[in-house]
């Protein structure tokens, strides 16, 4: 079973599946990356045995606040475009071969998803108990990754839902 930490996060993949910290990779840090200022990368890349390829960002506000709430979908969105913008080139060009095959196996995909886990403040306040309303993040992701994935998904170690690996 392929895993994958991320922010003190274990991703725990079936061991179908391929799984790579996209955001380690040396072709993004030292190539990609260095093209110009402002790249930016989702966190894992995934690919199950029906050939889709998820890209899946993980935001832990339990630790430390990143991103203000209002900011969350846009910097998904600007991950994920320049995450697939890399891909071509990173099959062509990576140094790495486990690199060159993840990126080989994600543009073989025969549909993409995008995640975003979100994990929050075990407790806000009384009146708001989630710091960030999930359903609010994940409506304005569709609207921004549409022709990516028309249904992206919000997820939390204790909200899974359907996704096919489990984190702890």
């Amino acid at each position: 079973m392929p895993t994958v930490a991320v922010d003190g996060l274990d991703f725990d993949f079936p061991s179908t599946w391929k799984a790579s910290k996209y955001d380690d990779w040396q072709f993004y840090r030292k190539q990609f990356s260095a093209m110009r200022d402002g790249i930016k990368s989702v966190d894992l890349l995934a690919v199950d045995p029906d050939r889709t390829a998820w890209l899946i960002e993980v935001k832990d506000y339990r630790a430390h606040e990143r991103t203000k709430p209002s900011e969350l979908d846009d910097e998904v969105a600007r991950k994920v475009f320049d995450t697939l913008a890399a891909m071509l080139p990173a099959k062509l060009n990576a140094s790495d071969a486990e690199e060159a095959k993840m990126a080989t196996a994600v543009l073989g995909a025969r549909k993409l998803r995008v995640v975003l886990h979100l994990e929050q403040p075990r407790k806000h306040s009384t009146l708001r108990p989630r710091a960030i309303n999930p359903v609010d993040v994940q409506q304005a992701l569709r609207r921004l990754l549409k022709p990516i994935d028309a249904h992206p998904v919000v997820a939390e170690t204790s909200r899974m839902g359907t996704l096919g690996w489990r984190v702890t």
